[in-house]
């Protein structure tokens, strides 16, 4: 007998089971399987890290601005008379 727990989830929307249909077999895993690892990651019990990419876009996109340098050290002094 297993020790796990099963759960039954209902009033699925017919888009939200192509979805989860459709990145299951992507995975090439079964719905349950794939299910299973989302909710492990969502709760953070996974042991995989989670590789996000939504800001891949600005890899290498920086350039230098000797006007906005300025403004940053300027944001980045410590008002002593703040911080007694």
């Amino acid at each position: 007998m297993s020790d796990s727990t099963q759960y039954t989830v209902r009033n699925i929307s017919p888009q939200l089971d192509h979805s989860l249909k459709t990145e299951a077999a992507k995975a090439n895993k079964s719905l349950n399987q794939y299910l299973v690892e989302v909710l492990e990651s969502t709760s953070n019990l996974s042991d995989v890290p989670i590789l996000r990419h939504d800001l891949d876009f600005l890899i290498g996109s920086w350039a230098k601005d000797s006007v906005q340098d300025r403004i940053l050290k300027e944001q980045r002094t410590i008002d002593k008379e703040m911080w007694k």
